[in-house]
């Protein structure tokens, strides 16, 4: 029985198919038998680099052969490009989706029409953050998305749910963070579990230092970014919106 040449390209698809599933169970078997305190394996596959297993669990990369004999912690890098595959995959894997953000977990802040708009994740004792908000609040047509943050210690919890419980959060964020006015202490009913969310988001994206911008574009910014870069910034992700 002769087989069409139309069916080999497919043929060959398959049969790489089942070889790579084949080398995946052999990695998660051998790992979780060399490695029983591994956490929980989300995914494996083939690295950029030939033999090279890209063995992930959450946003953390590690590396391993087919046989899971071997592990690798690092960085790959493709020294021809001078790019760093291991960082350019974190990077994709930690990238937000401004249309997926859960905006019932921020303060909502509307300076004039509000069109453009921007989520910013801040702690309220960050001191950069204050700066940042100066130039914040002098923007035109955008809309803030405030997510409170509170990385710095067990005092910005505090000053985060006195915020967020206030009966006008927005003002008292405001209040504090330009006048370096408190709002009352909140209330012991007040439900602040979206800030306990906001951490957990903040955490899967690798948010580790405040403010981190993002833009309706997904671009993401670190750092008290000025006022005219940011204001550029925002034409540019609206462009592309």
């Amino acid at each position: 029985m002769k087989t069409s040449p139309r069916l080999l390209p497919a043929l060959a698809l398959l049969f790489a198919a089942s070889g790579a599933l084949a080398d995946e169970a052999v990695i998660r078997k051998a790992l979780a038998e060399r490695l029983p305190n591994l956490p929980k394996i989300d995914e494996v596959t083939r690295s950029p680099l030939p033999g090279l297993w890209e063995v992930r669990i959450g946003t953390e990369l590690l590396y391993t052969d087919a046989q899971g004999q071997y592990l690798v912690q690092g960085e790959v890098i493709d020294l021809r490009s001078r790019t760093n595959l291991t960082q350019q995959r974190i990077d994709k894997l930690t990238a937000f989706d401004f249309d997926k953000l859960p905006l019932k977990d921020a303060i909502t802040i509307k300076q004039g029409k509000g069109t453009r708009k921007m989520a910013v994740f801040v702690d309220p004792n960050c001191g950069y953050c204050k700066r940042f908000e100066r130039d914040v609040s002098n923007l035109k047509d955008v809309t803030v998305y405030i997510y409170l943050y509170p990385i710095l210690g067990a005092d910005s919890q505090t000053k985060s749910r006195d915020i967020w419980c206030a009966k006008g959060p927005a003002l008292a964020w405001r209040d504090w963070m330009l006048a370096n006015k408190l709002p009352s202490s909140a209330p012991a009913k007040c439900d602040f579990a979206a800030i306990e969310r906001n951490v957990e988001l903040g955490r899967k994206h690798r948010v580790t230092g405040t403010p981190a911008t993002v833009f309706e574009d997904d671009t993401r910014l670190p750092g008290a970014v000025p006022g005219e870069q940011l204001d550029k910034q925002l034409v540019q992700a609206a462009r592309k919106g």
